[in-house]
């Protein structure tokens, strides 16, 4: 089925989430990248979560290249072939059953592959993706945003985590956030990663661009999230409708960009499934719209109802 979309042929391997699906829509949108930021400020306020990352890695030199290393996990996942996804997955996984953190308040250790860290990096992340694109005016129905959560319980499984405790829908994940956020604070490894995501270091001649262009950026991933985490960081915000209005203007300028220029950047992700499945699977906005509009089951097209993965046949996924 998924391979006939893009008239690919018989044997094209649609990947973990398929033509179809919400998630194949959703991440070739440029809007993205203020999504991606957004979850690194609010994965930061885990306090064992943002140790993890400082006690484990040079985040200051090396930020740019985590920021690239996890948007090109998640094209791979999305966009590649189900081999490629979940070659990506077991890499991720060996990487974190190496590393382990120490919790400065009680000396205990722990492994950065815990269960209750991998929940809420990747709630964390989904939550972004899902409220900054929401805001930016990209098209989804309450049914398809659920069917966005159901679809990426397979991410959770490749990093690590059981699908049977992931949140499948946005009720759930608004749950979870109700529950751990008594959890959450400011420390000073959240304020160091807040401080770099304002000024980044960059090359003198290019601080210029960094203030104007990357400024913007971060203030409004750091504009979007909840109240709650701008009183812990203690930063105000504009109120929610200017932040609102400032991501669909970015939005239609950041969308005004052809997606051939814009998927042109390396690693291409994006052309190479085309170029695997045919013209039909190109992502689109567009696609949203008509499922919705033609009322299909989860608004993605696949079977099922919105809390069940989006794809036909996810090999690995729940159910």
């Amino acid at each position: 089925m998924a391979a006939a979309v893009g008239q690919g042929g018989p044997d094209a391997d649609p990947g973990l989430y398929g033509p179809r699906s919400v998630t194949w829509q959703m991440h070739g949108d440029p809007v993205m990248w203020i999504a991606g930021v957004r979850a690194l400020y609010l994965q930061a306020l885990h306090p064992l979560a943002v140790r993890g990352v400082t006690q484990n890695s040079d985040f200051r030199q090396d930020a740019w290249g985590r920021l690239l290393r996890t948007a090109r996990f998640v094209a791979t996942i999305t966009y590649g072939t189900t081999e490629a996804a979940e070659r990506a997955g077991a890499k991720v996984r060996g990487i974190h059953r190496r590393l382990s953190l120490t919790d400065p308040a009680t000396g205990l250790r722990h492994g950065v592959d815990e269960p209750e860290l991998l929940l809420w990096v990747h709630c964390a992340e989904i939550d972004s993706y899902l409220q900054v694109m929401r805001r930016s005016g990209y098209p989804l129905t309450d049914a398809q945003a659920d069917a966005y959560v159901a679809e990426n319980v397979v991410s959770a499984r490749l990093v690590g985590l059981d699908p049977a405790g992931v949140p499948a829908d946005t009720a759930a994940l608004a749950a979870y956030f109700e529950k751990v956020r008594p959890e959450l604070a400011a420390t000073p490894e959240a304020r160091e990663v807040d401080a770099f995501l304002r000024r980044p270091p960059v090359h003198a001649l290019l601080v210029p661009a960094r203030e104007v262009i990357w400024g913007r950026f971060a203030a409004l991933a750091y504009g979007s999230l909840p109240p709650y985490a701008h009183e812990l960081y203690g930063r105000p915000a504009p109120p929610p409708q200017v932040v609102t209005r400032r991501l669909r203007a970015m939005g239609r300028a950041l969308r005004c960009v052809p997606p051939r220029v814009r998927w042109q950047l390396p690693p291409k992700h994006i052309l190479r499934a085309v170029e695997r499945l045919g013209p039909g699977s190109r992502p689109s906005p567009y696609k949203l719209r008509r499922n919705a509009a033609i009322g299909e089951p989860g608004a993605s097209g696949a079977p099922g109802s919105p809390g069940t993965p989006g794809r036909t046949g996810t090999p690995g996924a729940p159910g």
